[in-house]
């Protein structure tokens, strides 16, 4: 486990002592207070109770030991693509996907006004979503574990030049000076998130419009991933995400994440299914839920 820094614990101790209080509301999330997983939890369940975590795995644990009942995990980005290890965190943390939810992502520049600003602090995600605009203006990025994380570290340094890229609410919070926002690259910037327990979805037979996220592994023979995915499109079932990642150091061994429109029960989808399994070495049901935008 890291440390916040002490502008930051004071915050994270009050959240985790309501959070743990009253775990059927607990949310955990990765991140510091005034993240935008944070915010991410407070929009997804305005009722929930926030439960900073240092990591992602942190996260995770929390609700794999029952500490708190869900967790809300960021999995991709619309311009800087799928976040670092959540594809290999989610299959082993043996929880479920309940839930989605999707946060418009915005940056604000902010400081303790000890001169120009010459580098700039933030999670990898954040520096990479306002790449351009950091080298447009000359502004070296460093990287952080976490975009509120970040503007608490520059509240507690006196480093001349610091600033912090962070939702611009976090300046407020941690007593920073606001340069503007908008440094992303995009007015389009948009992050999924997914949310996990301990149990799947008890009647996903109620859900009006369902997805169904799950992993696969790919037999090692020609035309594999061809014949693994035949039985979505003579089924007629929507694929709306394939990515492919790498498992173990021999790069023989190929995983896919893919999310599918529809969820078991439907016979559709069941035979899809069934003709997976039959051409793949392994698969895996992550979670089916309801979705949070709707798919073509």
């Amino acid at each position: 486990m890291g440390s916040y820094s002490a502008s930051a614990q004071h915050l994270v101790d009050a959240m985790k002592a309501a959070a743990l209080a009253d775990p059927a509301r607990g949310l955990a999330f990765q991140g510091a207070p005034g993240a935008n997983s944070d915010l991410a939890a407070r929009e997804y369940d305005p009722n929930s109770l926030p439960l900073p975590c240092y990591s992602f795995d942190d996260a995770i644990d929390a609700v794999r030991d029952g500490r708190v009942d869900r967790a809300i995990i960021p999995i991709e980005n619309s311009l800087h693509g799928r976040v670092a290890d959540i594809h290999f965190l989610l299959p082993e943390s043996g929880l479920h996907i309940v839930g989605e939810h999707f946060l418009p992502i915005r940056y604000g520049l902010m400081s303790r006004d000890l001169g120009p600003v010459t580098r700039a602090m933030s999670h990898e995600q954040a520096l990479g979503q306002c790449r351009q605009w950091l080298r447009a203006n000359n502004i070296s990025p460093v990287a952080h574990s976490d975009t509120a994380g970040a503007a608490a570290w520059v509240a507690d340094s006196d480093e001349v030049g610091l600033a912090a890229l962070a939702p611009p609410h976090a300046a407020e919070l941690y007593g920073l000076t606001l340069h503007g926002t908008g440094m992303e690259d995009a007015d389009y910037n948009m992050t999924r998130f997914v949310v996990l327990a301990r149990e799947p979805l008890s009647d996903v037979s109620a859900i009006a419009a369902p997805m169904t996220t799950f992993v696969f592994e790919v037999k090692n023979v020609p035309a594999a991933l061809y014949k693994a995915l035949g039985g979505f499109a003579t089924n007629g079932v929507n694929m709306t995400k394939l990515e492919s990642y790498q498992v173990g150091g021999s790069f023989a061994a190929t995983k896919f994440y893919a999310d599918i429109v529809g969820a078991p029960g439907d016979e559709r989808i069941d035979n899809a299914l069934d003709e997976l399994q039959f051409q793949t070495k392994s698969l895996r049901l992550l979670g089916s839920y309801a979705q949070a935008r709707p798919r073509p």
